[in-house]
């Protein structure tokens, strides 16, 4: 029986996040030391304007495409789905999903050097992240958008 049953791809997590052994002595030091090292009020300066950054060239990507897309930031994190409107809920940002699109734009971005959460179009900002990275999916992106476009006028 065990044979016959099919897990549709999106729907697995293979992440590891939470579980048993979320609360263990090493994920506790690990987050103590986040907390008191690496989530201070000088990365938080440093990593909100990056943030700010990824989403103008994302932005400015998604307008000069004239694709009908957006983009969302929240601090240091942001995302973009392939729908004209943010979404006010998880229904609505699930009929955005395109998986196939999805899964394009992360292997566009992976063969030039970034990496994208696995299961969103979204980057989280950390103290270590450049300016230079943040310019290089800038141009990333605007060039994958502007495929896409292309490509969408031709078919």
């Amino acid at each position: 029986m065990a044979s016959s049953l099919r897990i549709e791809l999106e729907l697995c997590d293979v992440g590891g996040i939470g579980g048993t052994l979320a609360g263990n002595a090493l994920s506790m030091a690990a987050m103590r030391a986040t907390l008191s090292e690496v989530l201070t009020d000088a990365a938080y300066a440093r990593m909100l304007p990056l943030a700010e950054a990824w989403t103008d060239g994302v932005e400015h990507g998604i307008r000069s495409a004239g694709l009908p897309w957006h983009v969302t930031r929240l601090g240091c994190r942001a995302e973009y789905l392939f729908g004209p409107y943010r979404p006010r809920n998880g229904r609505q940002a699930a009929e955005m999903d395109d998986f196939a699109l999805q899964r394009f734009t992360h292997l566009y971005a992976l063969n030039r050097g970034i990496l994208l959460t696995p299961f969103h179009n979204m980057a989280l900002m950390s103290p270590a992240t450049t300016d230079a990275q943040v310019a290089l999916h800038t141009r990333v992106f605007g060039e994958m958008a502007t495929e896409l476009s292309k490509g969408a006028s031709t078919s």
